[in-house]
């Protein structure tokens, strides 16, 4: 029988995955070349995650420890430089995988600062960080606006999740618990937000 934590590796490594084969994708509508797929595909899929560990002075950085990461972000890289075309045609399979991995790396982006002794509100914005940061990178390099500057409800699901997790664990609720219960608040917000439309209003001239 899978453990908890075997789920959440596995949701961890769908959700990279996914962020993974975004950037891949922008890296596809600026006709680069496939050094620049892996290069946009690994920021998109470890930015949020490096900025947290360089500000809570966690070193080395993650996928310095664990460099099967890299292995399997340039995979999904080169698959997408060789057959983009099938992989757009999955865009909308990868906006709900996208919104999967947000709310677990909302949640773990908190633990993990939580863990590192960040006060509560830091741990909140640090999960923020850890579920957006790579996507706004690779918006950035890219030249593209980036999708959280728009009218997206993105970082309102990631802050959501992460403040629910946080709060239950100073309350005392267990573990596992509030994980599921943060992650359940962060994908429940940007799924309705996908499924009916929803966005925040955009500033209009009075």
């Amino acid at each position: 029988m899978l453990s908890f934590d075997s789920v959440l590796s596995a949701i961890d490594t769908v959700g990279m995955v996914a962020f993974a084969i975004s950037g891949a994708l922008a890296a596809a509508r600026q006709r680069m070349d496939v050094v620049g797929f892996v290069l946009i595909a690994v920021i998109t899929g470890l930015g949020g995650g490096t900025l947290r560990d360089l500000l809570l002075g966690r070193l080395p950085l993650f996928w310095l420890r664990a460099p099967e990461l890299l292995a399997i972000i340039a995979i999904a890289a080169v698959a997408v430089f060789v057959a983009a075309p099938r992989f757009r045609m999955g865009e909308r399979l990868l906006v709900w995988a996208d919104a999967l991995g947000m709310a677990l790396y909302a949640v773990l982006g908190a633990e993990i600062a939580l863990l590192a002794g960040a006060d509560p509100w830091a741990a909140m914005l640090l999960g923020v960080v850890t579920a957006s940061f790579g996507g706004i990178l690779r918006d950035v390099v890219c030249n593209e606006v980036p999708l959280l500057l728009t009218r997206e409800i993105y970082l309102l699901a990631a802050l959501a999740g992460a403040a629910c997790f946080v709060s239950l664990r100073l309350t005392g609720v267990w573990r596992d618990h509030a994980v599921v219960a943060g992650m359940v608040v962060a994908f429940g917000i940007r799924a309705a937000a996908i499924r009916f439309g929803w966005s925040l209003p955009p500033y209009r001239e009075r």
